[in-house]
């Protein structure tokens, strides 16, 4: 059986560690470059930075198509490779891609005919309308060389080994950081493009992502084979079922990110230019309960594919509480730097007082966010995606939402950032007593098998 990174006997602490760190590094290479190109755009006016911001649910909700068929892919070839049986994993991949390529060319060609219309509809004015156009036009265009890789990646994850698509991650990050202020403002020999030049640069990044991961699945994992006609339909199928439910359950935070600028149009430009910043800063000071929930998918997968439920769970619980203790504790740290941090991305007061806000309410609660995150994944990797997609629905639009709503109807855009927070806490505390009766349901149910 096929245990080459320890997921099935090495201390489970341990194996967590090993696949968290390498992900954190790789993600963490890329968001600050991510960052980096915020703030390059935010040196062009907070009209630039505003359509951006507006753009984050759009261009989410497409990625939501490769990451929900990703965890599609990794919780199959998990289990596949769990029982050892590789040839069927490689071909989950294959048919995964395929699958992967053809529906995000269509929703980007889409995307691409409603640009106006669409942003329209989330609140953008006709200041910023020209602007997104000229960012989303390009983005369109290359998102399906993003979408590939983050399959591919998923695949490469699930055998265990975490370090090879971070390092593809961090190349690509590079490429992207270097290539933004150079396209951005036409240093050089480079022509100024502007907002444009952004959706350009993270375009030739996206090639190298894409190159490199193929290269890696087929020569040094061969999980990438000849596709089998009389398999295809079966195994899209498969894939489907847990990956649309999950792609819908990824697919609410920018729905619901998309609601909450509808919310924060009516505070103005520099509220929404505001919240897209932070959106970035957020998903930094995230990075590693992100990393470990991507962790956590293969190392259930594994061992519930070797049918030892008990290690998976203890897995899940471990990464539930880390999460709580690492981010209360970060939070910490990040309080007085709120205010610093709200003026590397904006010149406009207006904007960094809202920014400063967000950061002192909202990030305690991402602990408990990270709760639900681990719950959601685990249920994907017990093959539960309408329970995963259930969570995630409460946690957004059940209890977020009509918070941030109040708040926002009470005290403004403050109130709103203080609702978001008091929606993350909720999740977490329910999500926590939910798996404590999983844990035992399953066990219990596991035992019963067993015995039979």
């Amino acid at each position: 059986m096929l245990d080459k990174h320890g997921l099935l006997s090495a201390p489970i602490g341990v194996v967590l560690r090993k696949m968290a760190i390498p992900t954190t590094l790789g993600m963490l290479a890329v968001l600050m470059f991510n960052l980096v190109d915020t703030f390059f755009i935010s040196l062009l006016g907070t009209a630039p930075l505003a359509a951006v911001s507006f753009t984050f649910p759009i261009t989410f909700a497409l990625n939501c198509i490769g990451m929900g068929l990703g965890v599609g892919v990794s919780t199959h070839v998990g289990r596949l490779l769990g029982k050892g049986q590789h040839r069927q994993a490689a071909l989950f991949t294959t048919h995964g891609i395929l699958l992967a390529a053809g529906l995000i060319t269509l929703a980007s060609t889409f995307g691409w005919l409603t640009i106006d219309r669409l942003f329209s509809l989330i609140g953008a004015n006709s200041t910023l309308l020209p602007l997104i156009n000229q960012y989303m036009s390009i983005w369109y265009v290359a998102i399906p060389l993003l979408v590939i890789p983050m399959v591919g990646s998923s695949a490469i994850r699930s055998s265990g080994d975490t370090k090879t698509p971070a390092v593809i991650m961090v190349g690509s990050g590079v490429i992207n950081g270097a290539l933004d202020p150079l396209l951005i403002f036409g240093y050089g020999p480079f022509p100024q493009l502007g907002i444009q030049g952004a959706a350009i640069a993270s375009g030739f990044s996206w090639v190298f992502a894409c190159s490199g991961i193929v290269f890696v699945l087929i020569r040094r994992k061969q999980l990438l084979c000849r596709p089998c006609c009389a398999q295809i339909i079966r195994h899209w199928r498969c894939i489907l079922k847990i990956g649309t439910p999950a792609g819908f359950s990824t697919a609410m935070t920018p729905l619901f990110g998309a609601i909450l600028m509808s919310l924060l149009s009516q505070h103005g430009n520099a509220a929404v230019a505001a919240y897209g910043a932070a959106q970035r800063i957020e998903s930094l000071l995230i990075l590693v309960t992100m990393s470990l929930t991507s962790a956590l998918t293969p190392f259930m997968s594994q061992n519930l594919g070797a049918h030892n439920p008990q290690r998976s769970f203890s897995g899940l619980f471990l990464s539930m509480r880390f999460s709580v203790v690492f981010q209360c504790g970060l939070f910490a740290i990040m309080l007085p730097l709120n205010s610093a941090l709200a003026t590397l991305f904006s010149h406009d007061h207006q904007v960094q007082h809202y920014l400063s806000q967000y950061l002192l309410l909202v990030p305690i609660s991402y602990g408990f966010q990270g709760v639900v995150m681990m719950l959601i994944s685990a249920l994907n990797a017990l093959h539960q995606p309408k329970s995963s997609l259930a969570w995630s629905v409460l946690r957004l639009f059940a209890l977020a939402l009509p918070c941030a709503w109040l708040g926002s109807y009470l005290y403004g855009a403050e109130g709103l950032f203080a609702g978001i927070a008091m929606g993350n806490i909720l999740g977490g505390i329910l999500g926590y007593c939910y798996t404590l009766q999983l844990k035992r349901h399953h066990i219990s149910s596991s035992v019963s098998d067993s015995s039979e």
